[in-house]
């Protein structure tokens, strides 16, 4: 019989995400409507969307050999499992997202030292306990179906226990941040016995590289130009690189080539300047992996 990874993918605010960056690393991805069935052009990959809050336990069951989901959810769920690499995204982009505790704006709890004997709301029953724990402050922690914000602005429990990326949803429904109790980033782990499967280690750790390289690219882009050899001291103090930028001669003699990578959001500021300094025929473009 041929060799599986069978693999958890977050359904739901992480899985467009996540499916578009297994296919910038390289993975044609595609689902029959309605199927939490993905089909990857790879036949040594099964692939199943699951809830990020469940994925962790699978995992640690045996179920999936790897997964992908929350560091906050790896923790909720005290799950035993090996992590392989962290995946920084998020739903709307290449960030963390917070675990905060919320109240609403005019309530007189400012922090959580004034929850005691109070009703915390939230999906994140585990990792919320830890932290009051923590903070040695007791008051009841109940679990959330969902609609977590409205719970608080209808007075209907004191605080929540919420993920945010930017804070609009909490703010639009009349809370505010009073502390955030961690950041989280997507992580991709495995089933400790699958780990230790010889074959199936060295395929996670190949999805992992890949994976990693996508994101890595996401953030880049590349740069290429041609420049006299009089302004190439000078472009290249303005040039940034990840070791040092590609000097080329051109056919033109006194005329160099030169390609580097730098920040996507550094861009739209350093292509004026290289102008400036005598670069020509700049050519900015995206790059699909970059492996460190």
């Amino acid at each position: 019989m041929k060799n599986k990874l069978k693999l958890a993918i977050p359904k739901g605010s992480l899985q467009d995400s996540t499916i578009n960056l297994f296919v910038n690393a390289g993975f044609d991805v595609s689902s029959i409507s309605r199927s939490y069935y993905l089909s990857f052009n790879d036949p040594e990959i099964e692939a199943v969307l699951i809830r990020a809050q469940e994925i962790p336990r699978y995992v640690e069951l045996g179920v999936f050999d790897a997964g992908i989901s929350g560091k906050d959810w790896i923790l909720e769920n005290r799950a035993k499992i090996k992590e392989i690499c962290e995946l920084c995204y998020a739903k709307h982009g290449l960030k963390p997202v917070k675990i905060v505790l919320a109240t609403p704006e005019k309530s007189k709890i400012n922090s959580v030292n004034d929850l005691k004997g109070k009703i915390i709301a939230t999906e994140l029953v585990n990792l919320t306990k830890d932290y009051l724990k923590k903070n040695r402050v007791q008051c009841n922690v109940e679990f959330s179906w969902g609609a977590t914000e409205i719970k608080a602005s209808c007075n209907l429990v004191d605080a929540i226990v919420e993920i945010t990326e930017t804070g609009t949803t909490l703010a639009s429904h009349g809370l505010k941040i009073i502390d955030v109790i961690m950041e989280s980033t997507p992580r991709f782990f495995a089933n400790l016995k699958s780990w230790n499967d010889p074959w199936k280690k060295e395929k996670m750790r190949k999805i992992a590289l890949l994976l990693e390289g996508a994101l890595n690219a996401s953030r880049k882009v590349g740069l290429k130009m041609n420049a006299r050899e009089k302004d190439i001291p000078a472009i290249l103090k303005k040039l940034p690189a990840i070791k040092k930028p590609t000097i080329a001669p051109l056919s033109t003699k006194g005329w160099y080539a030169l390609e580097t990578i730098i920040d996507r959001n550094q861009a739209k500021d350093i292509i004026p300047e290289l102008k400036k300094l005598g670069a020509s025929g700049i050519v900015e473009y995206n790059i699909n992996k970059l492996v460190y």
